[in-house]
């Protein structure tokens, strides 16, 4: 008798899909970074979608043999839908399989149209499931994200998992009552208290804790609606310059701006060549808090630019253009 998974009408196994998401400087690029490092022995297709015209965050991503696609022409979970479609569709046409597909959507996406994605497209659905949607969550910054952005209390209310990070900047008392309004929006997600997005992989791939009835039970027309919208207020300039960057000069210029105007810029981060320098430096911020350091060299024959990407408010273009191209060497 035959293996009825040979049979030539058997249904294709499913490849799990895990939907990476949470608000802008969370951690979800470093939880990815987590997870591509790990000896697992598994192959991974990863989706990245970025909220600007210029993209940085594929460079943030560490150097793995896993084939990393980059969509930064859009909103996911709004105007690349038809991109997400192709590419998973594209994937599934490949002769070598993967063991699993990681989207990590834009920190101002709501995962729920993501996640109709694998229900509403036939070919999708037939040939992939949901695994998970997992959030990873600022301790630090969440309260003022509830505050001032609806789209973090979308992210945490559709969770599977939650990666509650950051919590070595929060007192105790502080992270009792961040976990407090998590459960207040979300009763029913895995909450794993985090550092740097530290912990086993095996707590957010492969949970098989996408549950369809219960999302149902929550927004009865998460299948059809196909409504979605963000603050109007928050926006994305991105800078590139030809010329080494001189680290002196960006240090000045940065630390002053974010010190400033941290309050408004959500997210900042960066590719940087500085003077000098056989490495990429890798730059991140959010609000005041400021990050960064050296993440490889330059790949042989590679164009040395800097780009820089600003996510906030009150962005003023020519101000913060004209700041970064006069940290340039003279």
């Amino acid at each position: 008798m035959s293996d009825a998974s040979s049979a030539p009408n058997a249904a294709p196994e499913q490849v799990p899909v895990t939907v990476l998401t949470g608000y802008l400087g969370a951690g979800k690029t470093t939880l990815l970074n987590r997870i591509l490092s790990e000896n697992h022995g598994r192959r991974y297709a990863v989706v990245i979608n970025e909220f600007g015209e210029l993209g940085v965050d594929n460079d943030l991503v560490v150097d793995t043999d896993e084939e990393v696609f980059e969509m930064n022409n859009g909103c996911i979970c709004c105007t690349v839908r038809g991109d997400l479609i192709r590419i998973v569709g594209g994937l599934m046409k490949r002769p070598q399989k993967f063991d699993g597909i990681i989207i990590e959507t834009t920190g101002l996406a709501n995962p729920a149209p993501v996640a109709q994605t694998f229900f509403v497209d036939e070919g999708v659905r037939s040939r992939t499931r949901l695994d998970a949607i997992v959030t990873v969550v600022d301790a630090k910054h969440l309260p003022q994200r509830l505050a001032d952005s609806h789209e973090a209390a979308d992210q945490i209310a559709f969770a599977d998992v939650i990666v509650l990070n950051k919590t070595d900047l929060v007192t105790a008392e502080e992270l009792a009552e961040v976990e407090r309004r998590i459960r207040a929006i979300n009763r029913f997600a895995e909450i794993h208290r985090t550092q740097r997005a530290g912990l086993p992989i095996a707590d957010v791939l492969d949970r098989g804790a996408f549950d369809l009835d219960r999302v149902l039970q929550r927004a009865p027309d998460f299948l059809t609606d196909d409504t979605h919208e963000h603050n109007d207020d928050v926006a994305s300039v991105s800078f590139e310059a030809g010329r080494p960057i001189d680290p002196e000069k960006f240090n000045l210029w940065i630390g002053a701006l974010l010190a400033e105007k941290g309050q408004d810029l959500l997210r900042t981060k960066g590719i940087l060549h500085f003077k000098g320098e056989d490495r990429r430096f890798a730059f991140q911020a959010v609000h005041m808090i400021a990050d960064g350091d050296h993440i490889g060299p330059w790949k042989q024959g590679e164009k040395r630019t800097s780009r820089i990407v600003f996510i906030g408010r009150n962005l003023n273009r020519p101000l913060l253009r004209r700041g970064f191209e006069a940290c340039q060497v003279d």
